[in-house]
Formats: C-alpha cells, structure tokens, sequence
C-alpha cells in the first residue's frame, strides 16, 4: 500500500459498554455501542507493532548445563590443587607388638599420623606366653592385628595368615641392598618378602671381666681353641672336686639359657644343620657341647645355677647368649663388669653366628594391607631407625641393634651390641631357637635337641641320640611343610 494515499483517521476511541443497573443484581451489561467515526475512504489494513516472537532452543539450555558442569569441575580441580586433594578415607590399623612398650613406639606412630592424618594406628604390646597361637587364632577369624611381629625363624608355622611385601612398597632389589642377608634367607618365599625386619640379632660371647682378670687372661677368646685353653684357668673347685667358679656353661640342658642354641652354633660351625642331625657333622657338633661338663673336665655341672643367674652372680666367666639378654643381667647387677665378642669360630674359618631376631609382618586378613606396608616402610627407613633407638636407650643401656645395612657404623663400636654388627653379615637361622614362645616349631624340635643330648648323659652314643632326633625333627619339618634339604 502506499503511505501517500492514507487519510488520517480521526476521533477513533475504544466502543463504550453500556450498563443498566437492577436492584438486586447491580449494573447489567446490556450491549456494546460503538462510536459514530466518519468512514474512511477505503479500508486501512492494520500495522503490526507487536514485538517480533521468542522461540525457545533445547540446545540453548544443553549449553548452560554443560557450561555449568564444566565450571564445576575446574572449581574442584582448583580447590583440590589448593587444598592437596579430596579427603581420603579415614584409615585404623591394628598394631601387636612384643616387648616394646607404647611410649617406645608412640613417638614413631605420632610422626606418621601427623603426615598422614587420616591414618590411625593403636599399638598394643602382647604377651609373648601363646602369642603365636592366639595371632593365628584371631587372624584366622578376621578379628586379629593388621601388622603383628613374629621371630624370624617363624615364617613356615604362620604361612597361612601373612600377606606379601609390595613391590611397590619396596622392591626385592631394594630390600636385598638394604637388610643383612639373613634377612633374605629367613622372610623370602619364591619371589616374594614377608616381612620388614627392624632390627637384627644373634649370639655373642658375653664374659666376666673381673674373674678373666683373677685368672690372668688378658686377651678375650676368639676361637674354640682359645676357649679351651682358656676354661681350665677360669674354672674354680673346692678340695672335693666341686665348682665353686665355671669356666663356661656349657654342656648340660637343665640349667643352661639358651642350650639349643649354642648347639645349634656349633652344628652350623661344623659344618651341619638341623635338617641332618644323622649326619657325623652334627655327631662332631654334639661331642664338642657335652665334653665341656664331662669328666674328668667337669668345666660345667647339672649342680650350678642357671646359667643366667650363676652369671650374675659371677660363679660362671663365660656365657653365650643373645644380645637382648645383657640387659637382663645389667637390670639385676648394675656393677657388674661385663664385655661382649662375637662368638668363637673354628680356627681357620670363617665368623659365622646363629640369627634370633624379630620381624614385622601384615596380616593377609587385613582389609588396609597397602596402610599398613607403607607404615612399615616408614618405620624401616634410616632416620625413623635412628629415632627409635635414640627413644628405646633412654630407657634401658641400648636399644634394638639395627637392622639396615647402611646404619652399621653407628653401632660397630658400641661396647654392648657392636659385636652383633661385626658378624651380621655371616649369620644363620635354624628353628631350634629358645624363648621365642612360639609352642611351634621351635619349641618342638627344641625338646628333641634336649632329648638327644640328656641321652648321652645316660650313655647313648653322640649319633644314635641324635638319630632318634632326627626322626622326631622330620615329622615337625613335615607338619609346618619344611622340606628337608638332601
């Protein structure tokens, strides 16, 4: 249409409603009269000022829900690089110990925990009377420890309940630089760890300054033939042929600590093991235990005391014994003048000693397996070492000898426990260890030990008593699954 040829419309109003009112119902609507206008010349068609429609897009609100998801998501990424990551769950590990007390430990617990806050461990000290029994127990019925130490002899009589080192936790590569290889020998089954020992342990020669001096020996023994010509003059008798002061104690089984295990020093010296107690090395082994309190020597009696106490008691010179017992003998004689040496070896061979030490281990049981390797592995590195023997020689003359490598420096002087460093690198383990408490296999194969050697007592020759040992060792072998070695 063109514009040019519209006429104005004038006067144009709304149409006025009419209403008539009634009394009851109000005002009536009664119709609608439009107002008279003049008509156009011809009809306008009507313009259009209405605002131009909104359509709505469905892609329109995907683009905001993914905007906001994506934001979301860099805000998380943001907080978490601020605040170290999401929070990890809260962890609680089951911690039985054995011999240390709590506030030995709880120094080491409280730095990890501190580092790694939603980790919670509780230590308790166990006693040692039916340890193995009740761990295997309580494991079996998945209410035991997640982390428990066992002796390191144990391994074949707990097979069922431990769970393998990580790899990731420590490789073998690692783990073999960073132990003494008895620790290889003793916790690796195929390709695999059971343990990470933190300490290490063995016999060592503990002697009687005063009474060597009393006697004229001047130079500490290092061989067996230094304690045989040694013996005869630390040994004292009373005119009736009685001891009144032991060389050694050696010998018997009755009162002697730790007899089984300076046998089963002098069977490894010889050459044997307890796998072939048949054999004419072990026979060699036993002789040269019995002929110390045999006659006409009698360097040692079923009359002393026990050895441990004749010990502090200064009736014996020389005692052989783990390192761990020292602190027994200083706790009950203060003043006693006592030095430590490696043990005798045979002349001409080389240092070698039996291993008695204790290991940690985590239960296959246990539902934070991971936790509880990586607490171990703290526990088990130079500085965390260092700082628990610190804590444990606040309490008593030294603490745990260590277990790594790398910190034997730190301890090969020590006038206590340096001889256990001096020959950790040349040690063996046999099951046939005393006081480990364990009512297993060593206990059992102990008793066959003492069998045998009260048998020669009686007269049986050195290698039918250690013949009927023998058999008795191969059904205890057989029980736990230890192969004997041909």
């Amino acid at each position: 249409m063109d514009d040019n040829n519209e006429k104005p419309v004038e006067n144009q109003t709304e149409p006025e409603t009419v209403y008539q009112n009634t009394p009851d119902e109000g005002p009536v609507q009664i119709e609608e009269v439009a107002p008279e206008v003049d008509a156009p010349d011809e009809v306008l068609e009507p313009v259009d000022t209405s605002p131009p429609v909104y359509h709505e897009s469905k892609n329109q609100y995907l683009i905001i829900i993914l905007g906001a998801v994506f934001f979301v998501v860099i805000l998380f990424f943001i907080i978490r690089g601020i605040f170290g990551g999401a929070a990890k769950k809260e962890v609680t590990l089951q911690y039985w110990g054995l011999w240390e007390d709590e506030q030995v430990i709880k120094p080491l617990i409280d730095l990890y925990v501190q580092k790694n806050p939603n980790i919670k461990i509780q230590y308790q000290k166990m006693s040692p009377i039916s340890y193995r029994e009740k761990l295997l127990a309580r494991s079996q019925a998945k209410a035991g420890p997640d982390i428990f130490r066992f002796h390191n002899t144990w391994l074949p009589s707990i097979k069922e309940i431990v769970s393998p080192l990580p790899s990731s936790i420590m490789s073998g590569n690692e783990f073999d630089k960073t132990f003494y290889p008895v620790a290889k020998s003793d916790l690796k089954v195929g390709n695999f760890y059971y343990g990470i020992p933190l300490m290490i342990d063995s016999l060592v020669l503990v002697y009687n300054e005063n009474l060597f001096k009393k006697a004229g020996v001047e130079i500490a023994p290092s061989t067996w033939d230094d304690i045989t010509e040694i013996v005869p003059r630390l040994t004292v008798k009373d005119r009736g042929g009685q001891l009144i002061t032991s060389g050694i104690a050696i010998g018997t089984t009755s009162n002697i600590e730790h007899f089984s295990d300076i046998f089963g020093l002098l069977l490894v010296q010889n050459g044997g093991s307890i796998s072939k107690l048949d054999s004419p090395e072990a026979a060699g082994a036993l002789e040269i235990y019995r002929k110390f309190s045999e006659m006409p020597q009698g360097y040692w009696s079923d009359e002393m005391p026990n050895s441990l106490t004749a010990f502090i008691q200064e009736k014996v010179a020389m005692i052989i014994v783990p390192s761990w017992q020292i602190l027994s003998i200083k706790a009950a004689n203060p003043d006693i003048e006592l030095k430590v040496v490696p043990v005798p070896s045979v002349p001409g061979s080389e240092q070698v000693s039996l291993a008695t030490y204790w290991v940690e281990g985590v239960s296959k049981y246990s539902l934070n397996q991971i936790e509880a390797w990586k607490f171990l592995r703290f526990l088990s590195e130079k500085d965390n070492l260092t700082k628990l023997y610190e804590i444990e020689s606040r309490v008593r003359p030294f603490g745990e000898p260590y277990s790594r490598v790398d910190l034997a420096p730190l301890l090969s002087q020590n006038e206590y426990i340096g001889p256990v460093i001096k020959q950790a690198n040349n040690l063996v383990s046999e099951p046939l260890m005393s006081r480990t408490y364990d009512n297993g296999l060593n206990d059992e194969i102990v008793k066959y030990i003492e069998n045998a050697i009260n048998s020669t007592i009686q007269g049986v020759s050195y290698s039918e008593a250690l013949k009927t040992a023998m058999s008795g060792v191969s059904q205890v072998f057989q029980k736990y699954g230890i192969e004997i070695s041909n």
